[in-house]
């Protein structure tokens, strides 16, 4: 029985690596595996760079302990954790809706989180979201196991909570809870454990910057550069829009059928996810209005557990008695969800045939950005790209955390600026340059190759220009 989970997770894993048919690490985690390395070496990691992420501590200190590996190795058990945690988060919305509600219920709260177009694209990516959410999401299944368990539950948010802030609010909240029952001295032993994570996280920022709060600093400055949405007065709108984007039409209207008819007639059962819902969409205005970007993956939780609410929607008639007036009633709403599930599919396809096919959209494909780090990594392998000849410039900032794990090197090494001697890193052509764009507000900045510089390698994807004197 005890071992039921796991074999599930690792095959569910499996199953989704080889449907997905893609994996790799993204910007945000390639940054912090870098950064990891660097401390590695004694180094301090280079967060003073421009367009560099929000540094998340628990992956740093996963890419500290898998720099003995080499990148090569350390990127592989990222992709297979990423995929772990992607049926990992499956299998805990199985287990909720199935204990909340019933087992049909969270088989297909599993099977709705686990459709979604973007909750597969970034868990295919390696995000940290999709680990946040399974820590939050483990944390729920402690407490519906044993109401009041205490600190193991804050114990998984405190992890959680180094990885994304909100989950700070969610160990205030429940240690707000927990307090009627506890003495004062088992009060201020939680209340330690719930600044852990905070402090950490705002020691990390002090010890590497000076700043304890350069996360949320340097995040507000990151989006305004990139002119994305922040602010309370644009959540309402924004906030919607990618939750709408996260679950889709179908997955919308079974969420909120599944809630308002789960808390209208099995009120008991429902109140921990929708108290959950709560203190999340209160996180999520926190984050919005402290200058942070409004974006899709910050919706993941909400999402997460409206996929339960979703299944519950679909199959919590079954925990009503048979001859329970409303019944009926819930299954007339059940038919509803199936009719927007089935009318989705039409509109799903193409966006999925779009991302994860190589041979629908071979330019636009997940496939794609795989192939093109690829040949990047290859020109590192061959030597042909090196820092024994100077600083690296790339065209923009795709590249930088990429090549600065490869090479073992601060990624202060790989510039997006002129350079009067080193290596230029150049797109092939057009389209190798916009697939591996970060984003489309972040401009070629390095000008252009020199004269002086000849090129020296290339691929189907990058052109290596060198000027060593």
């Amino acid at each position: 029985m005890r071992l039921r989970a796991p074999f599930a997770i690792v095959v569910g894993a499996v199953a989704l690596r080889l449907a997905v048919g893609v994996g790799f690490a993204n910007y945000d985690t390639l940054y912090s595996l870098a950064w990891g390395q660097q401390l590695a070496r004694g180094q301090t990691p280079s967060y003073k760079i421009p367009l560099a992420p929000t540094p998340h501590p628990l992956l740093e200190v996963l890419g500290l302990i898998l720099s003995p590996l080499g990148a090569a190795a350390t990127i592989a058990i990222v992709v297979a954790l990423a995929y772990l945690a992607l049926a990992a988060l499956g299998y805990l919305a199985y287990w909720l809706g199935a204990n909340w509600f019933s087992w049909p219920a969270g088989l297909a709260g599993a099977a709705l989180i686990l459709s979604r177009y973007e909750v597969l694209s970034y868990g295919a990516r390696a995000y940290a979201d999709i680990p946040y959410v399974v820590l939050m999401l483990a944390a729920l299944s402690l407490e519906t196991r044993r109401r009041r368990a205490g600190w193991p539950v804050i114990a998984l948010l405190d992890l959680a909570g180094l990885l994304r802030p909100e989950a700070w609010l969610f160990a205030g909240a429940y240690w707000l809870y927990l307090w009627p029952g506890c003495t004062p001295r088992e009060r201020a032993r939680l209340a330690a454990l719930v600044a852990l994570a905070p402090v950490l996280w705002a020691l990390s920022d002090l010890l590497v910057t000076g700043n304890p709060l350069w996360s949320l600093t340097n995040t507000r400055s990151t989006a305004k550069q990139l002119h994305r949405a922040t602010g309370l007065l644009n959540l309402p709108y924004y906030g919607a829009r990618r939750l709408g984007e996260v679950l889709g039409p179908d997955g919308l209207v079974a969420a909120a059928l599944g809630a308002v008819l789960a808390l209208w007639l099995t009120r008991a059962r429902a109140l921990l996810g929708a108290a959950a819902v709560a203190v999340a969409a209160v996180a999520l205005a926190l984050v919005a209005g402290s200058g942070l970007p409004i974006q899709d993956r910050y919706v993941f939780l909400i999402a997460a557990l409206g996929a339960v609410f979703g299944g519950a929607g679909l199959f919590g008639w079954r925990s009503l008695a048979p001859g329970h007036p409303r019944r009926r009633l819930w299954q007339a709403g059940s038919i509803v969800i199936v009719v927007a599930i089935v009318a989705s599919i039409f509109w799903q396809i193409p966006r999925f045939n779009k991302t994860f096919s190589s041979t629908k959209a071979p330019d636009q494909s997940l496939g794609a950005q795989q192939r093109i780090a690829g040949d990047l990594i290859a020109l590192v392998s061959s030597h042909k790209i090196a820092t024994s000849c100077g600083p690296i410039s790339v065209p923009y900032a795709t590249p930088v955390p990429l090549l600065a794990l490869y090479l073992h090197t601060s990624p202060a090494n790989i510039v997006v600026s002129a350079v009067s001697r080193g290596t230029y890193v150049v797109a092939a052509n057009a389209a190798v340059y916009r697939q591996y764009l970060l984003d489309p507000k972040d401009p070629e900045r390095h000008g252009g190759v020199p004269k002086a510089f000849r090129q020296t390698a290339g691929n189907r994807s990058w052109h290596v220009y060198s000027s060593c004197s």
